[in-house]
């Protein structure tokens, strides 16, 4: 025993001796000092062609000829690391809904599916968020990957934006919180989360020639406000620039974005990469840029041999070269990738992925109709018809560089074709999860029958032979691409009128990376959106469907009667020449989706926050007192019979005596049958208030404010109101 105990006291001398001895060597490595003090004093040992090498980086899958780089695992990016410094090589990875494998660079690497940003966004559930991102986080760092091009936060403005699916809806508290929440859970696992497209990425039509023009106070109290809601929440390491031009400026090499509102008022400690070909010239680095991402695509390496030239040239600050490396060092360090570096090959639970990614999509599902006694379906039904939706294959997923193949790969890819640098992403993935193979696992004793929908007639012929109908209504939406029009394409709402004509008991499932129209909305029995549900999203609908689960999502944009409705009914720069340069006006301000809606007094189709149950919920006991901000409390009570979700929603309907609609809180809560939860939430100040762009500060003015509570925009029951004091706050 005395000489274990002597062996042991000696080696842990030695262990101490050691780490001293690399303290001293490399002091960075110090874990008791700060990632700001860490990051200050390994820049300082850094040549210039080191630095150099820190702010630039290719592209690592092979497309157009390109090559992976050599030490590169295989995907978004990579920036090789310093050996001499210990600074450890960065490989990125998509990771919007789930760690990407474009291209399949990496032969059967899948990872799990998370369901789309709109199916998270619609949980309302900051919780479920969190822990989606620390989903991709695990399985991120056990593949070798230590960045994350994850967080998307941009607005939904124009229902038809192909990459609406990967973002958070219309409105700036909800998205902000939920990425928030998403970039922790990624950053909490040792990897480095991006925020990203800043800022007013829109659209993606033309979306290098887009120039988003906004008031700088509306800009701020909507897409910005989402981005730095989440960039206080998340923390993530760093913040990815967008192709579009903002005011006039490129995003990546736009001063007033990236050094005066990102780094100046917000204080943002990261640094900023570009997207992917998003850079036009080596001074994009005065302009706030740290990082040239995705080099091949631009039409030089410019912050490569140029930017060296510049710094010798005493053209571009050698201090301004050196703080763009110390930013990168810095998130390095916070995120732990120097003292607990990834390594591939880790184990990977994708049992224990797949659940959370099947209890997001639950509480995604949105019940949008259902006729007294439909839904939820009874598991003694004896005959079902699942109709189209290839729902024998899988659940559809959205395209674009947020695809996500499944572990074993996709059942069923359908190519659309296409060219350009999105044409190879152009395929319709179904995962697997099959909701034909769910729905007779739910319902075993019942006859259910599968017609792929391509004929109405057989459609009819097997909806008028059963006593339930599930009718599937896919619009696949991608990168690269908007939709030309609110519609379901390859004639599905046809079919899904014949269908529903044919059979009352005829409940469409829609999985759609938006809004769609619903013309035949008066024949179904029952309308459930499922979106893009993920890894386990057969299983999820089918949950829903018959009862499982509570249907508890909620929508996170308005559902249109008509795009007229939206200020840009035409869709801007569709039909331009390529590399034409052209204006996307965004008239309606911070006033995106249900705000406007509010203003201009039209009647969606559906509104924001909508979405049905099958229980009951009450509000009441409101009470709301003021001072510096709002404390809003009130009870909510499971009126029906069965358990139930419920996310009650407040908004603010009043400021010192302006009419205006702005969600200032929401909450998730599970009550059973008669149960009372109290609710209370406090106002962020920036959501009652506004941005005065020439004092540069947030403004309350003093007076009373109105607040609402109720199940959606559009549905409010509660009403109550306060003083706030006038005060300003600091950007």
């Amino acid at each position: 025993m005395i000489r274990t105990l002597k062996v042991a006291a000696s080696l842990a001398v030695l262990a101490f001796a050691t780490a001293g001895h690399a303290q001293t060597d490399r002091p960075w490595m110090n874990t008791k000092l700060s990632p700001d003090e860490r990051a200050a004093l390994l820049e300082k040992e850094l040549t210039l062609d080191e630095r150099i090498g820190l702010v630039h980086g290719p592209m690592s899958m092979p497309i157009f000829g390109i090559k992976k780089p050599e030490g590169a695992i295989g995907s978004a990016g990579y920036i090789p690391g310093i050996p001499r410094l210990g600074v450890p090589a960065v490989n990125e990875s998509d990771a919007s809904l789930g760690v990407t494998n474009p291209l399949n660079v990496r032969p059967g690497d899948g990872a799990t599916a998370l369901p789309s940003g709109l199916s998270l966004a619609a949980t309302f559930n900051t919780k479920l968020a969190y822990e989606g991102g620390a989903v991709v986080g695990r399985e991120a760092r056990a593949k070798g990957f230590n960045v994350q091009l994850a967080g998307g936060v941009n607005l939904a403005r124009d229902p038809r934006n192909g990459r609406n699916f990967e973002y958070l809806g219309e409105d700036p508290w909800l998205a902000g919180n939920l990425a928030g929440a998403s970039i922790k859970g990624i950053q909490d696992q040792g990897v480095v989360s991006t925020v990203k497209h800043f800022s007013l990425n829109g659209q993606e039509t033309h979306r290098h020639f887009a120039n988003s023009v906004i008031d700088e106070a509306a800009h701020r109290e909507s897409d910005l406000l989402a981005f730095q809601i989440a960039i206080e929440k998340g923390q993530p390491g760093s913040v990815m620039c967008a192709y579009n031009l903002v005011n006039g400026d490129y995003s990546c090499g736009n001063t007033h974005l990236l050094n005066d509102v990102l780094k100046r008022d917000w204080g943002y400690k990261g640094w900023v990469m570009s997207d992917w070909g998003a850079v036009q010239a080596t001074d994009y680095i005065l302009k706030g840029l740290d990082q040239q991402s995705g080099e091949q695509l631009d039409a030089q390496v410019w912050f490569g041999e140029p930017l060296k030239a510049a710094v010798e040239k005493g053209e571009v600050p050698a201090a301004r070269l050196a703080d763009a490396s110390r930013r990168i060092l810095r998130s390095m360090f916070a995120a732990g990738l120097f003292d607990k570096p990834v390594a591939p090959g880790g184990a990977i639970d994708y049992d224990a992925g797949a659940a959370v990614a099947r209890a997001a999509a639950t509480e995604g599902v949105v019940l949008l109709k259902n006729r007294p006694g439909l839904l939820p379906l009874a598991k003694t039904a004896k005959s079902i018809a699942v109709i189209g939706g290839h729902a024998d294959a899988g659940v559809l997923s959205g395209g674009g560089s947020s695809q996500v193949a499944p572990p074993g790969g996709a059942k069923t890819i359908i190519p659309l074709g296409g060219e350009g640098m999105m044409g190879p992403f152009r395929s319709q993935y179904f995962n697997g999860s099959s909701p034909l193979a769910a729905i007779r696992k739910v319902a075993p004793d019942a006859k259910v029958s599968f017609d792929d929908g391509r004929y109405i007639a057989s459609a009819v012929a097997a909806a008028k032979a059963a006593d339930i109908v599930v009718v599937f209504g896919n619009q696949w939406m991608g990168e690269g691409e908007d939709a030309a029009d609110l519609s379901l394409p390859d004639g599905q709402d046809a079919l899904i009128a014949a269908v529903t004509a044919a059979n009352p008991n005829a409940i469409v499932v829609l999985q759609t990376g938006g809004p769609v129209s619903m013309p035949w909305l008066s024949q179904a029995g029952a309308v459930v959106e499922a979106w893009y549900s993920g890894a386990n999203g057969g299983e999820a609908i089918a949950d829903v469907l018959f009862g499982e689960v509570d249907a508890s999502g909620r929508l996170p944009m308005t559902f249109p009667a008509s795009i007229d409705q939206y200020p840009r009914a035409a869709l801007p720069g569709l039909g331009l020449p390529d590399k034409t340069q052209f204006d996307v006006v965004y008239s309606e301000g911070a006033d995106v989706g249900y705000r406007r809606f509010a203003q201009t007094g039209a009647k969606p189709l559906f509104p924001f926050g909508y979405g049905l149950s099958y229980t009951t919920f009450a509000y009441a006991n409101l009470k709301v007192t003021g001072g510096q901000t709002l404390d809003v409390s009130f009870d909510v009570t499971n009126t029906g019979q069965r358990p139930g979700k419920d996310a009650p929603q407040v908004y603010l309907t009043g400021a010192a005596g302006k009419t205006v609609q702005r969600l200032i809180g929401f909450d998730k809560i599970e009550l059973k049958p008669g149960e009372t939860r109290r609710v209370t939430l406090t106002a962020d100040p920036r959501v009652l208030g506004q941005f005065d762009a020439k004092a540069n500060r947030w403004a309350l003015t003093g007076g009373d404010y109105q607040v609402a509570v109720g199940a959606s925009s559009a549905d409010l029951t509660l009403k109550g109101a306060a003083k706030v004091k006038a005060r300003t706050l600091k950007p």
